[in-house]
């Protein structure tokens, strides 16, 4: 016959509950409990954001800014290129026949509107862009664990001066990229193919306004007439330098911030057209006999 075996400890005799009396009450105020703080979201706990704007943040909020800027930069530059080929046509025209003053007024207050649109919008885009610049190259120093290749006031100085920043913008994007990339810093910066087409098109604008500037300086008719077309050509070149921006911009920014994969919008395969055949597992061999 098995029986438990005995408890190491006596029983200890059940205790009788005493009736409620209310809460309990104290001497004094007691230091335990909450703290006598107001209550707030917490902002420090894992995977949330802090009140603290990081640089990139800061670039993706300017490069939001920057790039409808940019767009309006070239569909005024776009107005005012057709502007200015409707305004030589017009003289073209004047040298055989009378011309309406209607529609010669038409085509130079397009031309007025459309250059102050580009010129306001340029501005504006030229400073958010040299903002923009200036964050991207801190971020990708802090994400590389580098220094930045050049200080702040020559950077500012090889964008500001004229002549000057044909030649330094290119090589600013050229080291932002390589910076960007990860690359060994010791290694010297190789341009991209973007970043150099974009290289060329931001120099051939410039030398296009700086002759266009000298070429108006003339006064004989012919030369007026090839300024009307030399602002044409400047303003389709602004349109080209404006796209490329926006294409180089966003291509740098996703090098620093690439894009959250739970944002991307999932895709689903349709169909596949002259695709090779998958290789197969060979069947399994059944168990059963």
């Amino acid at each position: 016959m098995a029986t438990p075996p005995a408890p190491p400890y006596p029983p200890r005799p059940a205790r009788a509950r005493a009736p409620y009396t209310g809460p309990p009450s104290y001497p004094a105020a007691p230091r335990w409990g909450f703290p006598m703080l107001a209550w707030r979201r917490p902002t420090a706990l894992p995977g949330r954001r802090t009140g603290k704007v990081g640089p990139v943040e800061r670039v993706r909020a300017l490069v939001a800014l920057a790039v409808p800027l940019l767009w309006l930069t070239a569909g005024g530059a776009g107005l005012g290129a057709l502007a200015e080929l409707w305004r030589y046509v017009l003289l073209a025209m004047s040298r055989d026949s009378m011309l309406s003053a209607g529609v010669v007024r038409a085509a130079e207050i397009l031309a007025q509107v459309a250059g102050v649109v580009a010129l306001l919008t340029g501005v504006l885009s030229a400073v958010v862009l040299v903002l923009w610049l200036l964050r991207a190259r801190e971020a990708a120093a802090d994400l590389a664990e580098v220094r930045p290749a050049r200080p702040t006031w020559q950077v500012l100085v090889g964008l500001l001066t004229p002549g000057l920043n044909l030649v330094q913008a290119g090589q600013l994007l050229g080291e932002l990229e390589h910076t960007a990339l990860r690359l060994p810093p010791d290694r010297r910066p190789r341009p991209s193919r973007l970043v150099v087409r974009w290289w060329a098109a931001w120099a051939a604008n410039g030398v296009l306004a700086g002759l266009t500037l000298l070429w108006g300086l003339r006064s004989s008719l012919q030369a007026q007439a090839d300024t009307v077309l030399l602002h044409a050509l400047t303003d389709a070149a602004a349109v080209v330098v404006a796209v490329f921006t926006i294409h180089v911009v966003r291509m740098l920014t996703g090098l620093l911030a690439p894009a959250d994969p739970a944002g991307i919008r999932r895709q689903r395969v349709v169909r596949v057209v002259d695709a090779e055949e998958p290789l197969l597992r060979p069947p399994h061999p059944s168990s059963r006999r």
